[in-house]
Formats: structure tokens, sequence, C-alpha cells
């Protein structure tokens, strides 16, 4: 008689491509709090969680959406803020004696200069020792949004009904595209308090 073969069914997290255990696993093996970030289209999110055997106990969160509260009238999603929510998190993190977390991106792509670099260069700005490469991290120009504000000024210059198209929720948030880094550098120096 021939043997069946038995399969093994994954976690459910893992068949919904959800959570990398192995990676999962190297984290926990530092025994360090993990900066947890995640990015969606029109948010990030910045978490500071900490391992325990009944279950992960998050010390510290921030989402770009809070940056409103703070007089953010900026996009939420791109990389001045996602900046602005890691320098958050690093601010409340402090707050809970936090002095290092080890950085955890999930599924997200690896790329150099993205919102999820942008998020943990806010936190390393914010005083949390957190292990990285510089060559990752975008340039001051980048985080601070000038590169939005000049093609903002050339699109109004070429093609104004463009300019009024793209940046419309910066229009009527009354904050004129031009000054995102000015924008930037006030709401940066409130977070600092």
């Amino acid at each position: 008689m021939r043997r069946m073969k038995i399969r093994i069914v994954p976690h459910r997290r893992r068949r919904e491509q959800r959570t990398d255990y192995r990676q999962r696993l190297r984290l926990l093996k530092s025994r360090k709090p993990r900066f947890v970030v995640r990015a969606s289209v029109n948010s990030i999110t910045c978490q500071i969680v900490s391992h325990s055997p009944s279950g992960d106990r998050t010390l510290a969160s921030a989402t770009s959406l809070e940056l409103k509260k703070h007089g953010w009238k900026g996009h939420t999603g791109n990389i001045p803020a996602a900046y602005l929510t890691g320098f958050l998190c690093g601010q409340k993190a402090k707050k809970h004696k936090v002095k290092e977390a080890i950085l955890d991106m999930g599924l997200h792509i690896s790329v150099k200069g993205s919102r999820i670099y942008a998020s943990l260069k806010g936190a390393i700005d914010s005083g949390l020792d957190i292990p990285h490469s510089v060559d990752i991290l975008p340039s001051e120009e980048r985080i601070k949004g000038t590169h939005i504000s000049r093609y903002a000024e050339l699109l109004k210059k070429e093609k104004p009904q463009e300019y009024e198209k793209r940046f419309s929720q910066y229009i009527k948030g009354s904050l004129p595209p031009e000054e995102l880094a000015r924008h930037f550098d006030e709401i940066k120096q409130k977070l600092a308090k």
C-alpha cells in the first residue's frame, strides 16, 4: 500500500505574504526594540515595538496624519512627511527611555533614499541609535522638499494649468508648494520642543 505524503500548511500570514518569519526571527535575536516603518500611498506609520513572549508591545507610535495636529499643511505621504513622522516617533520613544532600536521595514523593498529611509533619518536625528549605512539615506535637499518646490516653480512658469491641477491640495491648504522647505523647518522646530 502506498503511503500518502503529509502536506504541511504554512502559517496564514506567510501564505498571505504578510510576514517573513525568517527575517522576524533575525530581528528578534538582536534583543533590541524594533523601529517599525510601514508606508502607504497617503500615510507613513512609525512605531517602536518591543518583543515579549506574550506578544509584541508598542512603546511609541506616530503617523503622518498626526502631523496635521502640529500644523503640517503638506501631503502626508511624501519624503518630508516621512522624515517628520520618524522624528516625532523618536521624540516619543525618548520619553519611554528608548535609546536604541533596529529597523524593521517589513516586506517593503529596500530602495536608496526612499520614504522608509527618510523615516529612519528622522528617528536618528531625534536621538535614537539605529544601525544604518549613510549611503541609503535621502539627501537633505529631498528631506526638506526642495525638489518638490523646484518642480512646482518650473511647472508654474511653463504649464500653469498643470501646476494648479497637480498641486491643488497644497493650494487648498494655503501652502504654496514653493514654500514647502520653509514650512518643513517650522514644523521640525515645533516637534523638537
